[in-house]
C-alpha cells in the first residue's frame, strides 16, 4: 500500500546504517552526522546539548526524502505509525461528484491539502474515503467534545472497529482515533510519531498559537483539512499551507444548493425601535460617540478599540461612555419590537423545526422563558445539551434558542428555519448559522431570517457579515 509520497519510508531499519533518525518530544533528531557534514533537507538546527541535528517533526516527509537522496546510510526510527487495511463496510455509498472530485484533488496533491465544502455537503464522508485510501494509523482532530462523540459514532459505523478517543476524560489510541484540538495540542509531543494521516475538521481553528502544535509536532506525511470557511480575521489561513497543505478543492453553498444541499432563501428584515427604546439608544450613543471624539480615538484603526477601553478606565466620564456603549449595542441587537417580530415569525412556521440565534446569554434565557422553549449556551452541561439536541431531532422540541455554541459542528438535519436575532460582523459566523439548516431533505426549502434594527449600528454589522457569495 506504499504510495509515491511515502516511497522509501517503508523500511524502518538498515543494518548498515551510519546515521539514525528518531522522534523526540515533537521534534526529529538526527544522530551520526557531524556538525561539519551538515544535514540534508530544510529546518535542521545543530543541537550541541545532544550532539545531534534537530528539526520540527512536521518536516519529516521533506527531510527524510532529502536525506535519502543525499545517499546517507540511514536508520529511520522516527516512524511508529503503521499500515492497515482500513475498509469501509456498512456505511459505504456512492459518493456525490463533489466528494469524489475532492478526494481525487487531495490525492493528486500528494495527499496533503485543504478541502473547502459547505456544512451539509458530506465532508466527513470525504474523510472516511481518505482514511480508506491512505490505510495508515489516523488521527481526526475536532474542536469540541460533542463533535468528537459524533465523529466516533460515524467512524465506528463506517469501519466496524473500535475508534479511539483523546479528550473529555478519554485517552485511548486505536488505528483510527478522534481527538479534540486541545488534547491533540497537549499530547502530540508524545504521540506525534504514531499517526500517518492527520485530518483536521473545522481546520480554520488550526493556525491558532496553541492548536497549531497538533500539526507542528507530528511527523504525519499525509494531512487533510476540512472546513466550510477557511478565512480568518488575522489572515493566518495562509499558515495552513505548511500545517496541512494548500487548498486543493473548493465548492460553495450556491454551487451545491438544490442538488446536494437544500434550496434556501435569506430574508433580511429591518425593524424600527419603539419610541422609548429609540430615545434610550440615541442618548446612549451620543454619550459614547461624544467621549470617543473628545479623546481623538479612531475606532476604525488597528488599535482603536483597545485605545477606547484604556481611555474609559481613567475617568468617571470614560466609565459612563463604556456603560453607554454597552447599552446602545444591547438595544440595537435586542429590543422590544424585534422580539415582537420574532414571535410573529414563529407563528408563521408552526410545524417546522426552528433555530433562534442571538449574541448573548441574557437574551437567550429571556427568549427561552418567554417561549417556554429549551436553550443552549456555553453554560449548558454536556449531558443536558445532548438530550436537548436529541429531542429537537425527534420533534419533541420544535424551537431551540442559542447564542454562539451551535455555530459549528452540530448536526440537526430536521431544522429548516433559522432566525438570527443578533450576531457579530463575522462572515464565518453568518455562514455557519446558515449551514445549520441546509441539510437536504425531501421537499425541504430552508429559510433564514435576519432581523436588523433600522437606523442603527447593526446595519453596518449586517452588511459586513453578508459579504459572502451565499448571500449575493
Amino acid at each position: 500500500m506504499s504510495s509515491n509520497a511515502e516511497s522509501q519510508f517503508g523500511d524502518k531499519a538498515d543494518g548498515a546504517a551510519g546515521a539514525t533518525l528518531s522522534f523526540e518530544e515533537g521534534t526529529l533528531v538526527l544522530r551520526g552526522v557531524s556538525r561539519e557534514q551538515g544535514a540534508a533537507g530544510p529546518g535542521w538546527v545543530y543541537d550541541a546539548r545532544v550532539d545531534a541535528w534537530r528539526a520540527p517533526a512536521w518536516r519529516y516527509r521533506q527531510v527524510l526524502a532529502a536525506l535519502l537522496r543525499s545517499g546517507l546510510s540511514l536508520r529511520d526510527e522516527a516512524r511508529a505509525y503503521a499500515e492497515h487495511d482500513l475498509k469501509m463496510g456498512g456505511r459505504r455509498f456512492k459518493p456525490y461528484d463533489h466528494q469524489a472530485e475532492a478526494l481525487q484533488a487531495w490525492g493528486q496533491g500528494s495527499r496533503r491539502g485543504v478541502v473547502v465544502l459547505p456544512t451539509g455537503a458530506g465532508k466527513s464522508y470525504v474523510a472516511s474515503m481518505a482514511i480508506e485510501l491512505t490505510g495508515r494509523t489516523t488521527l481526526v482532530v475536532v474542536p469540541t467534545i460533542d463533535l468528537m462523540t459524533q465523529w466516533v459514532g460515524n467512524l465506528e459505523a463506517a469501519f466496524g472497529q473500535p475508534i479511539g478517543m483523546l479528550g473529555g476524560g478519554y485517552h485511548q489510541v486505536e488505528r483510527i482515533t478522534v481527538s479534540t484540538y486541545d488534547s491533540a495540542a497537549i499530547h502530540m509531543a508524545r504521540l506525534g510519531d504514531r499517526f500517518g494521516l492527520l485530518i483536521f475538521d473545522e481546520a480554520h481553528h488550526l493556525p491558532g498559537e496553541v492548536y497549531r502544535q497538533a500539526a507542528l509536532q507530528s511527523i504525519a506525511p499525509f494531512r487533510l483539512g476540512l472546513t466550510a470557511t477557511p478565512e480568518r480575521s488575522d489572515g493566518r489561513e495562509r499558515d495552513l499551507d505548511d500545517l496541512v497543505g494548500p487548498q486543493v478543492y473548493r465548492r460553495s453553498i450556491k454551487e451545491l444548493a438544490g442538488e446536494v444541499l437544500a434550496d434556501y432563501e435569506v430574508r433580511t428584515l429591518e425593524v424600527a425601535m419603539n419610541e422609548e427604546d429609540r430615545a434610550m439608544y440615541d442618548d446612549a450613543r451620543a454619550v459614547y460617540r461624544g467621549f470617543v471624539e473628545s479623546q481623538g480615538i479612531r475606532l476604525g484603526g488597528r488599535h482603536g478599540w483597545r485605545n477606547f477601553l484604556a481611555a474609559t478606565s481613567r475617568s468617571d466620564e470614560g466609565r459612563r461612555a463604556l456603560k453607554a456603549h454597552r447599552l446602545q449595542k444591547r438595544l440595537a441587537l435586542v429590543h422590544q419590537e424585534k422580539l415582537a417580530l420574532l414571535y410573529e415569525l414563529l407563528d408563521e412556521h408552526p410545524e417546522e423545526r426552528v433555530l433562534i440565534f442571538t449574541n448573548d446569554n441574557a437574551s437567550v434565557y429571556a427568549i427561552s422563558e418567554a417561549l417556554l422553549c429549551p436553550a443552549i449556551t456555553h453554560e449548558t452541561k454536556i449531558k443536558e445539551r445532548r438530550e436537548i439536541l436529541k429531542r429537537v431531532r425527534e420533534g419533541t422540541y420544535r424551537v431551540l434558542v442559542t447564542s454562539k455554541v451551535l455555530n459549528e459542528g452540530v448536526d440537526i438535519p430536521e431544522a429548516s428555519v433559522a432566525m438570527i436575532l443578533a450576531g457579530s460582523g463575522s462572515v464565518r459566523e453568518h455562514v455557519q448559522r446558515l449551514g445549520r439548516i441546509l441539510r437536504r431533505g425531501e421537499g425541504k426549502r430552508a429559510l433564514l431570517y435576519e432581523l436588523v434594527t433600522a437606523d442603527s449600528v447593526e446595519g453596518f454589522v449586517s452588511q459586513r457579515r453578508r459579504e459572502h457569495d451565499a448571500y449575493q
